[in-house]
């Protein structure tokens, strides 16, 4: 493999701004707060950050409605702030990945400022997807598509006499207009947009909705099946005329060429909710991007069959298009893994849990399962990708309080799912600090729950058997053995429900079912270098992930 190459293997940390580190004392996390604790992230051992959006936005959808797209909004900072924190980071050899959201700006954006104030058939209307409406007097939308956040996607504007006026169209929230990406001034603003980070040294980009650019000719009615509502896509299986057509790639090809010019391998990620994984791969075949999410494996429930066939069919399909699989358990948009997986309930992506969900585990029964996932994830070949938080064991936060919510999909549920707040509470640093750490002051923009105190890095730092230890040991012998560049075969024989493989050097078993599996078939030769709960005598206990060396 190329040196320079180093995505193929790479661990990547997401840092959700708002919520990783408050150095002003306000209660939103800042960049200025993440510079403060790069030491701690390379202490952990990651390869790269992986940064959600600081952009200038009125924060109508946590800064996924891009005002301005090369600025920083006020909340997080200034340019020089973003600046010294890519210095910082550099010299810590950690690369930076910073959000881009080009499927859609803000309602506040200039562009879209304009577009309301011209006529219709303008060049800055071109701009935006905007169309007249049905019916005599234009008062149906364009068509029946319905918004992710629920609604239609389409809203009316008041032209300005005052009259009804065209409809523009919004995948997302009314907030958050689509831009057309058949209009060449939007091509070209983009490649605007990418030359002013890269020249400032960014490594690369993670591309929110990189699926759903390109929209259908004609844009037809579409009725998704009911198993698909309220999810980010579709499948592939009923083609919708917003998701995944044939006519992003050829933008990502353009992309390519521009990154390329760039020393060090500056490099894509796909956000690509798609399936089957054969389909996400066409994202990252060798003149587009570099990686995408691995969402399939992310929705995987902890069970040893569905998880064999999910790493056999990723690591098939990537390796296809000569790419890298990823894998990936938690981020900002889904319910934290250390309470996910023991889930019994219905877990739509986006809504997640609610008040009346059934089967939350307790926090003890959720992070031995998390441990045991994680552990399992991290020995696999390819990159991976951690969301703040998980090295602590964090769980979803299921007890803010209903006035502190902010996620839309609250409000849109009318209560009934939570929505992503629970996983995007602000991180706990010293359980004697106020706000835990987070900030100087006890501010936090959402409430932390009082387990926060156990679970803070002061408390987990240099013990044995706190889950930030498992996380730094793992990601030391997964470097030092070069497990994310190395080939996985199975290891049969070790009963329906264990998941066992060799990677290199190592043996990997996790034990996913509820009776003990014996080691003994493995032992021989080698001995355990490390594992997610203790192990009895020579058996791995349920919920369990062993790591073994030859001797």
């Amino acid at each position: 493999m190329n040196a320079s190459e180093w995505w193929r293997t790479a661990v990547i940390y997401q840092i959700y701004p708002r919520s990783f580190a408050d150095s002003t004392g306000d209660g939103i996390g800042d960049l200025n707060g993440i510079t403060s604790r790069l030491d701690a992230l390379h202490e952990l051992g990651v390869d790269a950050v992986w940064l959600s959006p600081f952009y200038t936005s009125p924060q109508h959808d946590a800064g996924y409605d891009v005002a301005n797209y090369c600025d920083v909004d006020p909340l997080f900072g200034t340019l020089a702030d973003f600046d010294r924190l890519l210095a910082a980071a550099h010299a810590r050899d950690i690369r930076v990945i910073v959000d881009l959201v080009p499927n859609h700006s803000s309602n506040e954006h200039e562009w879209f400022k304009a577009a309301l104030a011209s006529a219709p058939g303008s060049p800055e209307r071109a701009r935006y997807i905007f169309r007249d409406g049905k019916g005599k007097d234009g008062s149906e939308p364009p068509n029946n598509w319905q918004s992710v956040f629920g609604g239609p996607m389409w809203t009316r504007i008041t032209e300005a006499d005052g009259a009804p006026g065209q409809w523009y169209l919004h995948i997302f929230d009314v907030s958050q207009p689509d831009f057309d990406w058949c209009n060449d001034e939007v091509r070209a603003e983009f490649r605007r947009i990418l030359r002013f980070w890269l020249d400032r040294g960014v490594d690369g980009f993670r591309v929110d909705v990189a699926h759903g650019l390109i929209k259908a000719p004609g844009l037809p009615d579409y009725t998704p099946p009911p198993v698909a509502a309220g999810s980010m896509g579709d499948g592939v299986a009923a083609c919708p005329p917003y998701w995944g057509q044939d006519g992003v790639h050829e933008i990502y090809r353009d992309w390519r060429v521009l990154a390329d010019e760039y020393p060090g391998a500056r490099i894509f990620c796909a956000e690509a909710w798609v399936d089957p994984l054969s389909f996400a791969a066409k994202w990252v075949r060798p003149d587009e991007m570099h990686q995408a999410f691995n969402f399939a494996y992310l929705s995987t429930p902890w069970e040893a069959g569905a998880l064999r066939v999910v790493i056999d069919e990723s690591i098939a399909a990537f390796s296809g298009v000569s790419a890298p699989a990823t894998w990936v358990l938690s981020n900002h948009d889904v319910v934290r893994h250390a309470t996910r997986l023991s889930l019994t309930g219905k877990n739509l992506q986006g809504d997640g849990i609610g008040p009346r969900s059934p089967g939350i585990p307790r926090y003890e029964d959720g992070l031995r399962r998390a441990r045991a996932a994680t552990l399992l994830m991290l020995a696999l070949p390819g990159s991976v990708y951690l969301f703040q938080g998980e090295e602590l064991g964090l769980p979803e936060d299921v007890e803010l309080p209903d006035a502190a919510r902010q996620d839309p999909t609250w409000f849109r549920t009318h209560g009934e799912r939570y929505g992503r707040d629970g996983c995007r509470v602000p991180l706990p640093w010293e359980s004697e600090g106020p706000s835990y750490g987070f900030g100087p002051t006890a501010a936090s923009w959402l409430p932390q729950p009082r387990l926060w105190a156990q679970l803070a890095r002061d408390q987990q730092t240099g013990r044995d058997d706190s889950t930030l230890t498992l996380y730094q040991r793992a990601l030391r012998i997964r470097r030092a053995r070069n497990l994310g560049g190395g080939e996985l075969t199975w290891v049969r024989g070790c009963g329906r429900s264990a998941v066992a493989f060799t990677n290199g050097t190592l043996t990997v078993l996790a034990n996913t079912g509820g009776a003990p599996i014996s080691l003994l078939p493995l032992l021989s030769g080698s001995h355990v270098l490390i594992t997610s709960s203790p192990t009895v005598g020579s058996t791995v206990p349920p919920d369990t992930t062993v790591w073994l060396a030859k001797r």
